[in-house]
């Protein structure tokens, strides 16, 4: 009987899981969107419950911006089950300059949130509460629970 090397099957799960980028969509596919979403990555990805998972947003903008608004609906099994608006200051630099920038948000998810694949929208707007960007784009959730569980 052969026997499996335990060891680098682990740390190929772990280094697997620590960042990916995921797949994103345009909200309206032929909208013009003055901010163009590059990337989205999660890490971990699957998100642990309990831990703190963290969301990076590579984007461009033609022009400066100097505040606003992230809207962030969460859907399960096309159920709505959250929303929430956070100041985009708060979750990147501003003012945002015309060029590249990053927006990222940390958040732990209970651990009695269910296991399974997540649907995601957020849009950006402008302090105007001008329409700059809309993506969508899923999350999974582990079926493991973290140590915080047990």
């Amino acid at each position: 009987m052969s026997r499996i090397p335990i060891l680098p099957l682990l740390l190929l799960l772990v280094f697997s899981t620590i960042v990916l980028a995921t797949d994103v969509h345009y909200c309206e596919e032929n909208a013009e969107y003055e901010v163009k979403v590059k990337e989205v990555n999660i890490s971990p990805n699957p998100i642990a419950r309990g831990e703190p998972a963290t969301f990076t947003i590579s984007a461009t903008t033609g022009r400066g911006i100097t505040g606003g608004k992230l809207v962030i609906e969460v859907t399960y099994f096309g159920w709505h089950i959250h929303s929430e608006t956070r100041d985009l200051c708060d979750e990147t630099t501003c003012p945002v300059e015309t060029g590249d920038f990053l927006v990222a948000h940390s958040q732990v998810l209970p651990g009695y949130t269910p296991p399974g694949s997540y649907s995601l929208q957020m849009k950006m707007l402008d302090a105007q509460k001008k329409e700059l960007t809309c993506i969508k784009f899923s999350i999974d959730i582990g079926s493991v629970p973290s140590v915080a569980d047990m």
